[in-house]
Parts: structure tokens; C-alpha cells; sequence
């Protein structure tokens, strides 16, 4: 299989633990709300901790890492429709730290992908990888705005 990690930040006016507490523990109840093709988002195996699979109309995603104390979450899209078929899976792993003067947060996250095989990963796929990535981001982001707690 080949591997191939990046780099990426996304920055948010909403405050670090809101962020991480929407992107991980509230995030099956907000994605459905927010994106259409994802109907609904069940607990497959585990208890919502590492380990966790969980079963998303589009995909199946694997929680591999959570720890609350330092807002990192770590997570693996491992199959579905919205996974590209020269993919093998795409892991995450994300911190959420406070934004620039202590205003708002930025997330950074690593993006391994897996191909199968020894196949190459395409700068378009890699590119459409991020970029719904970042639209999840973006989605939850305005959410958690659109609905203070």
C-alpha cells in the first residue's frame, strides 16, 4: 500500500473546546442536520471511545484516538460510497488549539491516505479529499454559530 501524509489547517472564530466538543462528541447528531446524503450515523461496535466504528450512510469512519484533555481526535474513514476506489482508507488527526491572541481556534490536521496496492495517489483525489474534509469543517463551524449552546 502506499502512503501519503499532509498537512492542514483550518481556523474558526468559535472558541477551542466548543470546537473540539462539536467536532467529535456532537458531531453525529450535527452532521446529519447539516449535510443530506448522511442520513443518520450509528454506533456499529465500541462505546464512542478509540476504537469505535461507526456506520455513516456515505461511509464507515473509525474513531481511533480521542483525548479531551488536549482536544485531539484521531479518525479513519475505512470504506463507502465517499471513499475514493483507489483508496484504502484516510486517516485524520486533529488537535484544536486556541487562534491567534486567544481568539477562536485553529484545527491542524494530518491527512495520511492509504492506497491500494502501490498505486500513486492523484493530486485530484488527494485534492477532493481535503477539500470535503474542509467542508465538514466549515459546515459544523457554522452550526455550532447558527446554535450557541
Amino acid at each position: 500500500m502506499g502512503v501519503f501524509a499532509y498537512d492542514e489547517e483550518n481556523s474558526s472564530t468559535v472558541a477551542p473546546v466548543t470546537l473540539y466538543k462539536a467536532l467529535t462528541k456532537d458531531a453525529d447528531t450535527i452532521i446529519p442536520k447539516i449535510i443530506g446524503a448522511i442520513q443518520s450515523i450509528e454506533i456499529v461496535e465500541g462505546n464512542g471511545g478509540p476504537g469505535t466504528v461507526k456506520k455513516i450512510t456515505a461511509n464507515e469512519a473509525r474513531r481511533d484516538a480521542i483525548d479531551e484533555a488536549n482536544l485531539v481526535y484521531d479518525y479513519s474513514i475505512v470504506g463507502g460510497t465517499g471513499l475514493h476506489e483507489s483508496l484504502e482508507k484516510v486517516t485524520f488527526q486533529t488537535k484544536v488549539a486556541p487562534g491567534p491572541d486567544g481568539n477562536g481556534s485553529i484545527a491542524k490536521a494530518t491527512l495520511t491516505f492509504h492506497t491500494k496496492g502501490v498505486a500513486p495517489l492523484s493530486d485530484a483525489v488527494r485534492d477532493e479529499t481535503k477539500a470535503r474534509g474542509a467542508g465538514i469543517f466549515k459546515a459544523i463551524e457554522g452550526y455550532v454559530l447558527a446554535n450557541p449552546a
